[in-house]
């Protein structure tokens, strides 16, 4: 009786610490997003289609440093490799969110400044269909634009000229996604093969603008004018993934894991509008593009190449597990090329060339019947490595980005077990100080609710 009495009064406290956490980052994320919306946070983004969120936002990933591709569970879901969802129980409903709290640096090799933001990352579920056949969905944060800059020149006959650069919006992702047990029920029983696939749906819209405001009082040869381009993002992604179990004996078993993005060329619409103004009142003087009959809106390209991950785990009877990731592509992520020339905000900078990313974690797994409840709690670390993260050519030669990082994290058992509450330090470092560089230390949260909707009980 002791004992049960002290379960459910851990179990209280945990819904607590559950209800307290959500409730500070999702108001401290509202407070962030309504105070620092300067965006120098993210000087990065204004390339492309911004920064890619999909290595960086999920906490139950993140705290083994980004290993993905072996992992998967009967109580939360992983995107990663849509293999996993066949880990789904037959007679759960999985439900899984995630916030985050960035804390950013940048710094080069004169000065820094520092920001912060809080972010929702996503919203999943999964559920079975059949004891061999599993579904999983949800919405995720693909991509995000966010930046304000200034900068001073001259044009022409020495007449200086401000440059303001600013952009906003992101790409989110819808996944509809499907797995199957192929060999076996479960693991650790015996071998188990698991296929799946992703349907994922980009879907949103990014705005651009350069504005030139001449510094002086001599309007009659030079005007103020701005640039502004808006890309709308509508498109269809695969992936697909496999996993496999294979014990060592008694005491060991071998995971591996694979995913494959095949390669996609798709097109986006952008519409664009060029004018000058009068810098006083901000009003407009005369429309530059599009011209009498000219339509604003115009094709541009967005291509995804071919993406192979592949994963290796070892785990001692669900006491520790090791494993890595190792992920290789002709370039990272979404390349996005504007289909008018000349370009509307001038030379495209962001090129192309060979990605890879390396992660190595570890995982403390927690004894479900230890006597105590610390005992239960599985904690992790991991560290990646990414070539290539971005490619940019300036002042005639390309600049490769390259990004690091670690991560630690705890892993807390509700409701016997089902549910989980996951918490994640990280920190990552992209790019260098001779270019720029942008520290970030994220803080993250992620509930994991599992609830037992398909049972069919005996007895009234």
């Amino acid at each position: 009786m002791k004992m049960e009495k002290r379960e459910m009064k851990m179990e209280k406290w945990m819904k607590l610490l559950v209800c307290v956490s959500l409730f500070f980052i999702f108001h401290f994320s509202f407070f962030i997003s309504t105070q620092a919306q300067n965006g120098f946070n993210m000087p990065y983004s204004q390339f492309g289609v911004g920064l890619n969120e999909m290595n960086g936002n999920m906490p139950i990933i993140n705290r083994m440093g980004g290993v993905a591709y072996t992992r998967s569970g009967s109580n939360y879901i992983n995107p990663f490799n849509p293999a996993s969802y066949a880990a789904i129980s037959t007679e759960s409903f999985v439900f899984d969110m995630s916030a985050s709290i960035y804390l950013t640096k940048l710094q080069n090799n004169t000065s820094s400044i520092n920001d912060a933001e809080g972010n929702i990352n996503y919203l999943l579920c999964g559920f079975p269909i059949t004891k061999w056949w599993k579904l999983a969905g949800g919405l995720m944060s693909c991509s995000t634009v966010d930046y304000a800059s200034v900068s001073q020149g001259t044009y022409l006959d020495s007449s200086i000229v401000k440059n303001i650069y600013d952009g906003n919006g992101g790409v989110s992702m819808v996944v509809v996604g499907s797995a199957f047990n192929i060999i076996g029920d479960g693991r650790p029983e015996g071998r188990r093969l698991q296929l799946g696939f992703n349907i994922d749906y980009l879907t949103g819209r990014i705005q651009r603008a350069i504005s030139y405001a001449f510094q002086g009082n001599d309007s009659t040869f030079y005007m103020d004018s701005r640039r502004f381009k808006e890309t709308s993002v509508s498109n269809v992604l695969f992936d697909f993934g496999v996993q496999y179990w294979e014990p060592l004996g008694e005491k060991y078993t071998l995971g591996v894991g694979l995913t494959y993005k095949p390669y996609r060329n798709m097109s986006v619409t952008d519409k664009a509008l060029i004018y000058t103004y009068h810098s006083s009142d901000q009003s407009l003087i005369d429309t530059i593009f599009p011209a009498a009959g000219q339509s604003p809106e115009f094709s541009s390209s967005l291509k995804l190449d071919h993406t192979f991950g592949i994963g290796l785990s070892l785990e001692r009877n669900n006491r520790w597990l090791v494993a890595a990731d190792a992920t290789f592509a002709g370039w990272s992520g979404l390349y996005y090329k504007e289909g008018m020339n000349p370009s509307i905000l001038g030379d495209n900078f962001l090129t192309t060339g060979p990605y890879s990313r390396y992660a190595l974690g570890f995982e403390k797994i927690g004894v479900m019947d230890a006597s105590t409840y610390w005992g239960r709690i599985s904690w992790s670390a991991g560290f990646h490595t990414e070539q290539g993260t971005m490619r940019l050519i300036l002042n005639g030669r390309e600049e490769v980005i390259n990004e690091w990082g670690f991560g630690l994290g705890a892993t807390l058992p509700m409701r016997k077990g089902r549910s989980l509450l996951t918490l994640s330090v990280n920190y990552s470092s992209l790019g260098s100080k001779d270019l720029l560089q942008r520290n970030v230390l994220t803080f993250g949260i992620a509930v994991s609710s599992c609830e037992r909707w398909f049972v069919k009980r005996r007895y009234n």
